[in-house]
């Protein structure tokens, strides 16, 4: 069994990120703005966009709440850009 690092990243993390910057680029929303009505710094949100940050429950509420998504449709289609 192939032993895992510390600080990898789940892929649904990367695919989240994947979809939540295709919607900002597709909204022509800018990053500082969604950011603002998550309630979070930009900084922060630049993680969660590269992937660096693997965000909890609440946060990706209130980032589908900023973009006017439910999380429903903020993961929709995610698990298709998962490997398996």
């Amino acid at each position: 069994m192939k032993k895992k690092v510390k600080n990898e990243r789940p892929e649904i993390v990367f695919a989240l990120a994947k979809r939540i910057k295709e919607i900002i680029i597709e909204r022509g929303v800018v990053q500082k703005d969604v950011a603002h009505d998550a309630g979070i710094d930009v900084e922060n949100l630049r993680k969660y966009l590269k992937g660096a940050q693997e965000m909890k429950i609440g946060m990706l509420l209130r980032i589908s709440q900023s973009l006017g998504l439910s999380m429903s449709e903020l993961l929709k289609g995610i698990e298709k850009e998962i490997k398996r």
